[in-house]
């Protein structure tokens, strides 16, 4: 009886081994990045808490950002972190959290930190990349949002996290409720008055830090501290968080804040603690 009870258990341990996926739907793939994943440079002084980064027009340079209660200056840097340009906007810095550009080099700057929950004066700025002394400014409420929101209001309403694709931004929330998911908004490109559309959810237990979206479109990568989450093979960017994703731990990055795609096969990262990092797929 012993012998029957020790091979049942054996059999019922190999089925759940195989079918965990299907018991457990909403579960991750996790992996540990080794050799794919490494620190480039140390970012330049002047960025001591760079929250977003976008891959520049033509000659390979990145340009980043404080956050709030920093200067609202855009930094130009190079591949080995070196300071090569500071652009100083003429803009508010309320709290600039991340950046995207679109396919007609043009840049977008996501003023949507809302750390304490009172804002509900949200801007992205727009502005070309061979002009940027010449902003436009989209500014929006949330559709579900009701008026000013404090610390005790159940919802949540603050971004870090933006990309850009076929005429429309997407903003993904930084969960601030303890609901474990991050809420998935749509704006167009537009300049003007808008409201953002609420158009999906992502399930997951970390706070979302930035978001990018491969050249092809193919790929959408949300960022939280120390963690990628990448959502491969796409039907559309804009229904991304219906997919699952690969989950891909960078121990040791410290708090990831900024990322993008330099191309379809590469990422590059920020930290707040100051340093540059590549992971290659």
């Amino acid at each position: 009886m012993i012998k029957i009870f020790i091979v049942f258990l054996s059999v019922l341990a190999i089925a759940f081994y195989f079918l965990r996926d299907n018991i457990f739907p909403e579960a991750t793939t996790s992996e540990v990045a080794t050799d794919k994943f490494e620190t480039l440079a140390q970012l330049p002084h002047d960025v001591q808490e760079s929250s977003g980064i976008e891959v520049m027009p033509g000659d390979g340079n990145y340009i980043t950002h404080n956050d709030a209660g920093n200067q609202p200056y855009l930094y130009e840097i190079n591949g080995k972190g070196k300071l090569v340009k500071t652009h100083k906007m003429k803009l508010p810095n309320v709290d600039w959290e991340d950046l995207a550009r679109d396919n007609n080099d043009n840049l977008y700057i996501s003023d949507t930190g809302n750390n304490d929950n009172k804002r509900n004066d949200f801007a992205i700025y727009k502005v070309s990349f061979s002009n940027l002394k010449k902003p436009e400014a989209i500014r929006f409420t949330y559709e579900d949002q009701k008026g000013k929101t404090s610390k005790k209001d159940k919802n949540s309403f603050d971004c870090e996290a933006l990309f850009w694709n076929n005429g429309n931004l997407y903003l993904v929330t930084k969960d601030r409720n303890g609901s474990d998911e991050a809420k998935v908004y749509q704006l167009t490109d537009k300049p003007g008055k808008q409201k953002a559309r609420k158009i999906g959810v992502v399930k997951m237990k970390e706070a979302v830090t930035g978001a990018t979206v491969s050249p092809d479109a193919s790929m959408v990568a949300l960022l939280s501290e120390e963690r990628i989450h990448l959502f491969q093979n796409v039907a559309s960017p804009d229904k991304f968080f219906k997919g699952k994703a690969r989950e891909i731990s960078i121990t040791g990055a410290g708090q990831t804040e900024g990322i993008t795609f330099k191309d379809n096969q590469t990422l590059i990262l920020t930290s707040e603690g100051g340093s540059l990092f590549r992971y290659t797929l």
